[in-house]
């Protein structure tokens, strides 16, 4: 039995990762309903659960509808912003998915929002919004502190893992990890890639771990060479791994 992560597309720009075999479907973050119930009519599969990772619409919209249909279960933050039968789980909790045999731990990642996590094991890193390739999300309810603890917590996690972002923000991405480094051959060279991708109208996700410890500049926050960079390009004092994430992240929100 193969297991696949195929994304289905919703709204702009957001993907709703179907983890399935050629019988059985989980997703991950439905934002809507109606993309999901045409991907498993189309491929003839059922669906057996829902993930979620935090409590914005565009991740959950489509959760109620769709268990209302399927009659399945929902495993997701402890938020009560989140509407329909939700089981909470927590940091270090296991959700089986066992109509795949498959398990995945629990990440307590909070910054985007203040109850987001992320759905992990071996092979994959399901984050929502808390990470993207060479991103993270808005500082909506969080604090540069617990953003930074947050990341640290995927950066300790295996390089060779695949994360699965929640939305396709990789080429915009690009031209803010470019401004800073404008001479990283790496960086110009995996842009011309994401480029390609995108050109074809094919997915530049999932990202690598290993790619993301290398080129994210959210990722490199405590490196003390990455933040003498920060600080020259945006002449403010940078001193530490959180000063250098909010500096990052203020300017993102402005770029």
């Amino acid at each position: 039995m193969t297991i696949q992560v195929t994304p289905i597309k919703a709204f702009t720009d957001n993907y709703i990762w179907a983890i399935h075999d050629n019988q059985h479907c989980y997703v991950v973050d439905p934002g809507q309903a109606e993309p999901v119930n045409q991907f498993i009519a189309d491929k003839q599969l059922s669906l057996s659960g829902i993930l979620i990772t935090h409590h914005h619409n565009d991740h959950v919209g489509g959760m109620v509808s769709l268990q209302q249909r399927h009659q399945v279960p929902a495993w997701g933050p402890d938020d009560d912003r989140i509407n329909g039968e939700l089981q909470v789980v927590t940091e270090q909790n296991q959700v089986d998915l066992q109509a795949l045999s498959v398990c995945l731990q629990v990440l307590f990642i909070p910054g985007h929002t203040i109850s987001h996590i992320a759905f992990y094991n071996n092979d994959w890193l399901f984050c929502g919004d808390a990470l993207f390739s060479l991103g993270c999300g808005r500082m909506f309810e969080g604090h540069p502190a617990m953003f930074v603890e947050s990341l640290n917590k995927i950066k300790a996690l295996p390089e060779h893992l695949a994360v699965y972002c929640g939305h396709e923000y990789t080429q915009d991405n690009c031209r803010f990890a470019r401004a800073l480094e404008p001479d990283s051959q790496a960086l110009m060279e995996f842009c011309q890639q994401i480029k390609k991708l995108r050109a074809q109208q094919k997915p530049s996700l999932p990202s690598r771990l290993s790619t993301e410890l290398k080129l994210n500049p959210f990722l490199r926050t405590a490196d003390n060479d990455y933040q003498k960079l920060v600080q020259n390009h945006l002449k403010t004092p940078i001193n530490d791994a959180i000063t250098c994430f909010a500096a990052l992240r203020q300017w993102k929100d402005n770029f």
